[in-house]
């Protein structure tokens, strides 16, 4: 399961060329997902991503830095496809979002008080 997550990332530019994740990243994201076991948007705990703030083909220092984490999902719970690409990268791979932890607690909060 880890060879096709980082090779999905690899594929997705997340890893930047001649860069590679660090062994303890699989541990990292395991306890934080222990920690935080639902989307930081919908609250779902289906198809759950260990989201960068600050992605790591920019700051490989901050890979394993527990701040720079937030989980969302790929679930597509509320209408939402996939509150990871929704939110985390505004609809595109490409894009960044640094302030995803604000905007999640935003929305999730509509969520919860909708009618």
């Amino acid at each position: 399961m880890e060879f096709i997550r980082n090779l999905r990332d690899k594929i997705q530019g997340k890893i930047p060329e001649g860069k590679k994740r660090s062994p303890r990243w699989a541990g990292v994201r395991k306890a934080h997902l222990a920690r935080f076991p639902t989307c930081a948007l919908c609250g779902g705990a289906r198809n759950l991503e260990v989201h960068h703030i600050f992605p790591f083909h920019l700051k490989p220092e901050l890979e394993l830095d527990p701040t720079n984490l937030i989980t969302l999902c790929e679930a597509g719970n509320f209408g939402i496809k996939s509150c990871h690409r929704a939110i985390g990268h505004f609809g595109d791979w490409h894009r960044i979002n640094l302030h995803v932890v604000r905007d999640a607690a935003y929305w999730n909060k509509k969520l919860k008080t909708r009618k």
